[in-house]
């Protein structure tokens, strides 16, 4: 079972299924919206429960973006094409076992920090 909340705790999720897809992304929206590189792995959408209210913004024509009106965490990333849903890393309680397997959108990263880790870059 993974499970993972909000700052003010607001906001829970879990999921029994594996998630999938650990990454970081470093394209300007995720930089933007969550002050530096946001983390997440995915799962299908229908074994992800939510509960409490989750605030939805539709970042691009492709995607949306889900975040806790209270605290404002941004927990939750779904493209409308597709029947996953990421969630933030960040949210787990420690340990989650997970590791990153790839960075995304690099051509994107902010130009005051490296990507130094081994990690395939995208």
């Amino acid at each position: 079972m993974i499970e993972g909340f909000c700052l003010c705790g607001a906001v829970h999720f879990r999921t029994e299924a594996p998630p999938q897809g650990a990454s970081a992304c470093h394209c300007h929206q995720c930089r933007r919206m969550s002050g530096h590189v946001w983390a997440s792995a995915y799962v299908p959408k229908d074994a992800l429960t939510i509960t409490g209210d989750v605030r939805w913004f539709d970042s691009s024509d492709a995607a949306q973006r889900g975040f806790c009106p209270t605290c404002g965490s941004f927990l939750f990333w779904q493209a409308h094409a597709e029947d996953t849903i990421s969630f933030a890393l960040g949210a787990l309680d420690a340990p989650t076992g997970l590791r990153l397997t790839k960075h995304i959108f690099t051509a994107d990263k902010g130009d005051y920090y490296d990507i130094a880790d081994g990690v395939l870059q995208r």
